[in-house]
C-alpha cells in the first residue's frame, strides 16, 4: 500500500513540476465571486482568460485561482442566469480580485437547466453527472404541489424511480442503498416523508443539486452507484428576505438576513403538512383521532471571520408522525449538523475542515396498557472531513484529504412501557465501526484539447467492540459468542479505489469523454423491499459480510448545436460488481440478531446506454432522454445459482421534461415518463393442501410488472411586476397523473373468495387517479 501511494504521489508531483518548470515569472490572480444581491458564494463560475484560452471555475467556497506569465489579460467571467463581465488585470505581481455578479433579468432566467457556461457540457471534465438549479426543479410539475428534489433527479437518464410515489431511486442498475445522499456533507439515510411520497429536502432552503452517476471525485466514497450532493442556501448577506408558500397539503416559510452586512448571514426554513388538521373535522371518530403529518426545519449560518477565514454552520431536523387513535404512535426522522471552516493560506493553497453529525431513527410506541411497549432502531454517525486544494498552476489543481466516520448502529430494541404489558424487553446487539479514507487527485490540462482528472482513494472499515457470533460450517448454529471491549478492533478490511476521467475536445462544439471508477461500500441495507421503508436499517461489513465493490467503465460523446441552444450526448457504461448482498427466500429480517445467517452474497453486472437532448435557450426549454439498460445478479443459494435480473432492472425508460414561457407572467410545465415494469418473483406452480392451493416459487425475478407511464402538467401565473416592487407572488396549479394511469406497484396472490382452490393475481396501485393541487408562493 505504501509503495503504491508513494508512486501515485511521485507521478502527480512530477507532472506538476514539469508544468511549472516551463514557465518563468508567473503570477497568480485569485479571489472569490459572489452574488451581488445576496452576497452568496457562487459555485462553478467560469473565469476565462481570453489571451491564453485557459481559465478556472470557482470551487465550493466561490474561490478561484489562475497562474499566468507576467502580462496584461482580459478575464471573462460568466455564469448562466447572470450578466457576463470582462475585466482587465495587469499581472506584475500576485493579484487578489474579488468579483460580484448581477442576475440577468431576462424572461427565460427561471427556465435554465443548470447554472454553468454555455458549452460547459462539452468542455467540462465531468461526465455521467448533472447539476440542476433550484429554479429548474421548481419549474417541474410536482406531486401535491410540493417541489421535490429527489423526484426531479428521477427524470434524468440512468436514474430510475424505486416505485410509483416513492423518492427511492436506482442509478445505473444499482440498488437504492448504493446512493450516497449528502446535505451540506452530512449523509441522509432515509430521505423520504410520508412513506416516500415526498423527500425531506425543502426546495426553498436548497441552493443546487448535483448527481454523479460515474466519474465520482476521489474525495467521495462509501457507496457503489452514485453521489447526490445537495447544498443549502447561505442566506442573504445584504438585506432581510422572506419567502414561502401555502399549498394543498403543506405550507412553507423561509427567512434569511444578514448578521453583519456583507460579512455574515443566516437562513431558517420550515415546512409542515396539515392533513391532521383536516382529520379533526371528520365525522368518523376513528379518523378524527388519527394524526398523520410531517415537518422539517433547515437552518444555516455563515460568517467571514477574516478575509481568509470563513465559518459555516448548518443543520436539518425532520420528523414524520403517524398516530392511530389511542392505540399506537409511529415516528421517524433525520437530524443532521455540519460545521465547516474554510481557510485560505495563500493564493494557491486552501483548506476545508468539517465536523459532521447525522442521525436517523424510527420509533413505534404501543399505547395499549396490556401490550404497551416502545420499539426503536437508529443509525448515528459522527465524522470529520478535511480537504485541501492546491492550485499549482493554470494547468494543475491538486486536491487531497481524509475523512473518518464513526458508525453507531442500533438494529432494533423493544422496551416494556407498563407493568401490565405482556411484551418482553428485547435489545439487538449494537454495531460499532470506523469508516476511514484518504485520497489525492489532480485536474491536469495536458494539451489545449486534452485534460485528465486522476486520483486514488484508500478506504477501510474497522469493526470495534460489541458481540461476534461464531457458527458451524453451514452457518446454521451458533458455536461460540465473543464479547469485545469498546476499543478493540476485531476486524479490518478495505482497499484502493482508483478514479480516472479524461476529456478530448474535438472542437468548441464537441468532445469525447471516458471515465473509470472503483468504489467500495461498507454499509448494507437490511431490507427485501425495493422501494425502501422507514424500517430499513444498515449493517456494517464484518467477519461474514464483505464490502461491496464495483468497477465502472464509461464513455460518451457530447455535442452542442445551434449556438449552444441544444446539448446532446450519448453515454455507454459497464459496471462489474462483487459481494452483492441479497437475502434468503422467506427470511425474517426484522429484529433478527443473527442477520448474517440470512445474508447471501455474489456477483452482479449492469450495463446500458443513455441518450439525451437538452434545449436551454428560448421560450421552450427542457430535455428528452432515453435509457437502455440491464442489471443482473448471480448469487449462490438464489435461483439455483443461475443469473437472474435484479429487482431494479428496467430495460427501457423515457423522460420528457418541458417548460414553455407563454409570457412574462404565464408559464407552462409538463413531464411524461415511461419505464419498464420491475422484475418480480411469481409462483411457477402449486400444490393442493387441505383444499388450499399453495404456490411454489422456483425462479427469482422471473416475471415483470406491466410498464409504468405518467403525465404531469402545471400552470404558473406570476403576479404583476411594478417598478421597485419588493413583494412578488405566483399561483401554481398542477395535475399529477393527468390521465389517471393506474401504474402497478405490486402484484399480490390471493385465493378466490368463491373457490379457494383458485389463486388469483391482484394488482395494487399506489396512485391510480388524477391528483390536482394549487399553491400560492410569495417572496419579499
Amino acid at each position: 500500500m505504501k509503495k503504491l501511494i508513494t508512486l501515485v504521489l511521485s507521478i502527480t508531483l512530477s507532472l506538476i513540476f514539469v508544468s511549472q518548470s516551463k514557465a518563468e515569472n508567473q503570477f497568480t490572480v485569485s479571489g472569490s465571486i459572489k452574488d451581488a444581491k445576496t452576497a452568496e458564494d457562487l459555485i462553478g463560475v467560469v473565469v476565462f482568460v481570453k489571451e491564453k484560452s485557459t481559465g478556472a471555475t470557482t470551487d465550493i467556497n466561490g474561490s478561484y485561482s489562475i497562474k499566468l506569465p507576467e502580462g496584461t489579460y482580459t478575464l471573462s467571467v460568466s455564469y448562466l442566469g447572470y450578466t457576463k463581465i470582462d475585466t482587465v488585470v495587469a499581472l506584475t505581481k500576485n493579484v487578489s480580485l474579488n468579483i460580484v455578479l448581477k442576475e440577468a433579468h431576462v424572461a427565460i432566467a427561471e427556465a435554465v437547466v443548470s447554472a454553468k457556461k454555455e458549452n460547459d457540457h462539452v468542455t467540462d471534465l465531468k461526465m455521467s453527472s448533472e447539476k440542476l438549479s433550484i429554479e429548474t426543479i421548481k419549474s417541474i410539475p410536482a406531486f401535491m404541489g410540493e417541489v421535490d428534489v429527489l423526484k426531479s433527479l428521477q427524470l434524468l437518464p440512468g436514474v430510475q424511480s424505486g416505485g410509483e410515489g416513492t423518492t427511492g431511486f436506482n442509478v445505473r442498475g444499482g440498488s437504492a442503498d448504493q446512493n450516497l445522499v449528502l446535505l451540506d456533507d452530512a449523509p441522509v439515510y432515509n430521505a423520504s416523508h410520508l412513506l416516500g411520497f415526498f423527500s425531506v429536502f425543502n426546495a426553498d432552503a436548497i441552493k443546487d443539486v448535483e448527481i454523479y452517476k460515474g466519474g465520482i471525485p476521489a474525495a467521495y466514497g462509501g457507496r457503489l452507484s452514485s453521489l447526490v450532493d445537495i447544498k443549502m442556501k447561505e442566506g442573504d448577506a445584504k438585506k432581510l428576505a422572506v419567502e414561502g408558500g401555502v399549498g394543498t397539503i403543506a405550507s412553507r416559510l423561509t427567512v434569511e438576513a444578514p448578521i453583519v452586512k456583507d460579512k455574515g448571514s443566516f437562513i431558517v426554513s420550515a415546512r409542515r403538512t396539515y392533513a391532521d388538521v383536516f382529520l379533526q373535522f371528520s365525522s368518523d371518530e376513528a379518523l378524527k383521532n388519527n394524526r398523520v403529518y410531517f415537518y422539517d426545519l433547515n437552518a444555516k449560518l455563515n460568517y467571514n471571520l477574516t478575509e481568509k477565514d470563513k465559518l459555516s454552520l448548518s443543520g436539518y431536523y425532520g420528523q414524520d408522525v403517524f398516530k392511530f387513535n389511542d392505540d399506537a404512535k409511529i415516528t421517524w426522522g433525520n437530524k443532521t449538523a455540519s460545521g465547516r471552516w474554510n481557510h485560505i493560506f495563500n493564493d494557491k493553497f486552501s483548506s476545508n475542515v468539517g465536523l459532521i453529525y447525522s442521525d436517523y431513527n424510527y420509533t413505534i410506541t404501543s399505547l395499549k396498557s396490556t401490550e404497551a411497549f416502545k420499539g426503536m432502531l437508529e443509525i448515528e454517525d459522527l465524522s470529520i472531513k478535511t480537504d485541501f486544494n492546491y492550485y499549482a498552476n493554470s494547468k494543475n489543481t491538486l486536491r487531497f484529504g481524509f475523512n473518518i466516520i464513526h458508525h453507531d448502529i442500533n438494529p432494533g430494541s423493544i422496551e416494556q412501557q407498563s407493568d401490565q404489558s405482556v411484551v418482553n424487553d428485547l435489545e439487538l446487539d449494537h454495531k460499532y465501526a470506523l469508516e476511514n479514507a484518504v485520497y489525492i487527485s489532480n485536474d491536469q490540462e495536458l494539451t489545449p484539447k486534452l485534460s485528465v482528472q486522476y486520483g486514488i482513494r484508500y478506504s477501510f472499515l474497522q469493526n470495534i467492540g460489541g458481540t461476534v457470533y461464531k457458527y458451524d460450517s453451514n452457518m446454521e448454529n451458533v458455536t461460540d459468542t465473543i464479547e469485545y471491549n469498546s476499543t478493540h478492533i476485531h476486524k479490518q478490511q478495505g482497499g484502493f479505489e482508483p478514479r480516472l476521467s479524461l476529456r478530448y475536445t474535438i472542437d468548441d462544439r464537441s468532445s469525447v469523454k471516458v471515465s473509470y471508477n472503483k468504489t467500495m461500500q461498507y454499509l448494507h441495507l437490511i431490507s427485501n423491499v425495493a422501494g425502501g421503508t422507514p424500517l430499513d436499517i444498515y449493517m456494517p461489513s464484518d467477519e461474514y459480510i464483505k464490502p461491496q465493490e464495483a468497477d465502472q467503465y464509461a464513455a460518451g460523446y457530447f455535442r452542442n448545436v445551434h449556438d449552444n441552444m441544444f446539448e446532446t450526448s450519448v453515454e455507454v457504461y459497464y459496471k462489474n460488481m462483487k459481494n452483492q448482498v441479497d437475502f434468503k427466500d422467506n427470511v425474517d429480517l426484522l429484529l433478527n440478531n443473527n442477520i448474517e445467517q440470512a445474508v447471501l452474497t455474489g456477483t452482479g453486472k449492469a450495463y446500458g446506454a443513455e441518450f439525451m437532448i437538452k434545449k436551454q435557450k428560448g421560450k421552450l426549454t427542457g430535455w428528452a432522454s432515453y435509457t437502455l439498460s440491464r442489471s443482473e445478479r448471480k448469487i449462490d443459494g438464489i435461483n439455483n445459482g443461475k443469473t437472474y435480473v435484479a429487482t431494479q432492472d428496467k430495460p427501457h425508460s423515457v423522460n420528457l421534461v418541458g417548460t414553455y414561457q407563454l409570457s412574462k407572467r404565464w408559464e407552462l410545465g409538463a413531464t411524461w415518463v415511461y419505464a419498464s415494469g420491475s422484475a418480480v418473483t411469481m409462483p411457477s406452480g402449486g400444490f393442493e393442501y387441505n383444499g388450499i392451493v399453495v404456490p411454489v416459487y422456483t425462479e427469482r425475478n422471473g416475471y415483470r410488472l406491466p410498464a409504468s407511464h405518467r403525465l404531469d402538467i402545471s400552470v404558473t401565473l406570476k403576479g404583476k411586476e411594478k417598478p421597485n416592487q419588493r413583494y412578488h407572488s405566483s399561483w401554481n396549479l398542477s395535475l399529477y397523473n393527468a390521465y389517471g394511469r393506474q401504474n402497478p406497484y405490486s402484484i399480490q396472490l390471493r385465493q378466490n373468495e368463491d373457490d379457494p382452490k383458485i389463486t388469483e393475481a391482484v394488482q395494487t396501485s399506489i396512485i391510480g387517479t388524477i391528483i390536482p393541487s394549487i399553491t400560492y408562493n410569495f417572496k419579499f
